[in-house]
């Protein structure tokens, strides 16, 4: 890779455009501006546009009626960094060691669609002209479900009609293994808070007698699962839609995954829904986890009292055939259903996304293979993926067109997690996907 585009790259992720956190704002407007500039720099037609929330970038080529047009999709923005401490280095401070860039939001989605964008780049250096019409459409609120891209792709579709559209955000099945996603899990986000008094109580006083709301909210919490993992929520199971026989040959294909990695001297052990391999657990079941329980004294040393309110964060992945409304409805009647009558209980919803799942042997999908085997020198592997891109079914019913998954991030990137990162290999072979990507789909 030249300097000037390692240069852009890193002055990209630099920016700490956290979404979620209403601090980063301005960060975020600045974020949406250098890509503006960038893509002015390109000659593309490019405006930032505001929302209800961050700003949506969007740029086009000069479209030319003859051509079809592809839409590639990212976003700037970025999960919060902590911990902190965990970072062998700063994470708004990108670097490279043995070959791999590391900072926060280069895998989850910097890196990627940076890749997209130095391809067209590239392009248009060596040949002064684009095989396609190419529109870019950059948000800054994928990170918290992109709660505002429905309506703004409503309001902009004749603008924004593509013929294909194609996004890298997703990681490849393993380390060098060119994979294309065409199936992800959905998103049903929720808070349970519980209350059994008005005030945390004397636990000498009242010990014994007065019921306790964080030892009341972790049975509920412990009757989510049983003992072999299996979600316990009446009917969570009733839709999922069973894995077919030629996916079940594609994974055949796969190296056996690996533990995680947890530390430079621990491992993650892995475990599950019983009767399930590793990647139908992550690819295919639905799941219900617990993210993270708060309640009572949090403090240094002791303080001896009875909370009186808890509560937890939790997300419901979810797998074709199931929506976030039917497992919140489901969800509501089965806390109710155990919740006892000195326990006040409150669920709120704090964002969903549908699950994803296309045909990938379409025309537009043996295009994106033939690039795929001319740009990295073999064949890729169809995979589902098991994290959330929520705006993805939300295309497919507006345009209603091929949505083309190529991710780049190898499956140990850290994503949302400290030392995130990303091959600088994987960087310059994305380059030369997207050139020859565009050139494919031209023909299709």
């Amino acid at each position: 890779m030249i300097q000037k585009s390692l240069d852009d790259l890193f002055d990209f992720l630099r920016f700490q455009s956290i979404s979620a956190d209403p601090a980063y704002a301005d960060e975020m407007r600045r974020c949406a501006g250098w890509l503006d500039v960038k893509f002015k720099g390109l000659g593309f037609e490019s405006s930032v546009y505001p929302t209800a929330g961050h700003p949506v970038v969007v740029a086009r080529s000069l479209p030319r009626p003859d051509r079809r047009t592809v839409l590639i999709y990212g976003h700037y923005d970025v999960q919060p960094a902590d911990p902190i401490d965990l970072w062998a280095s700063p994470p708004f401070e990108p670097r490279i060691e043995n070959g791999i860039i590391y900072a926060r939001g280069v895998a989850d989605n910097k890196g990627q669609i940076m890749a997209h964008i130095l391809g067209v780049e590239e392009t248009l250096k060596k040949t002064g002209d684009l095989p396609v019409n190419v529109i870019f459409l950059v948000e800054g609120e994928e990170e918290t479900g992109s709660p505002h891209l429905e309506d703004f792709l409503h309001h902009h579709s004749a603008l924004l009609r593509p013929d294909v559209i194609v996004l890298s955000d997703t990681s490849m099945a393993a380390p060098n293994t060119p994979s294309r996603t065409y199936g992800l899990r959905g998103i049903l986000a929720l808070e349970l808070w519980v209350r059994s008094a008005d005030r945390d109580l004397h636990s000498g006083t009242f010990g014994g007698a007065a019921p306790n709301a964080a030892l009341s909210l972790t049975k509920l919490l412990g009757a989510l699962h049983d003992n072999d993992f299996r979600v316990q929520i009446p009917g969570f199971y009733d839709n999922v839609l069973p894995v077919q026989s030629w996916e079940h040959e594609e994974w055949a294909r796969l190296p056996s995954p690996r533990a995680a990695p947890q530390g430079p001297d621990r491992q993650v052990s892995f475990t599950g829904e019983k009767g399930f391999t590793y990647r139908e657990r992550i690819w295919t079941r639905p799941t219900a986890e617990i993210n993270g329980i708060s309640g009572g004294y949090q403090g240094r040393g002791s303080k001896t009292v009875i909370p009186g309110e808890a509560f937890a964060k939790l997300t419901f992945r979810l797998v074709p055939n199931q929506t976030p409304e039917e497992i919140e409805e489901k969800a509501r009647a089965y806390f109710a259903s155990l919740c006892p009558p000195y326990l006040e209980i409150n669920i709120t919803v704090d964002h969903g996304g549908m699950p994803f799942f296309c045909d990938p042997h379409t025309k537009d999908g043996m295009a994106a293979q033939r690039a795929v085997k001319r740009s990295w020198g073999s064949d890729l592997v169809l995979i589902r993926g098991g994290g959330t891109i929520a705006i993805l079914p939300t295309f497919h019913r507006i345009f209603g067109v091929d949505i083309i998954l190529l991710g780049l991030a190898s499956p140990d990137c850290n994503s949302h997690a400290p030392n995130e990162n990303l091959p600088l290999k994987n960087v310059e072979t994305g380059v030369q996907m997207n050139r020859a990507l565009l050139e494919e789909l031209a023909g299709v």
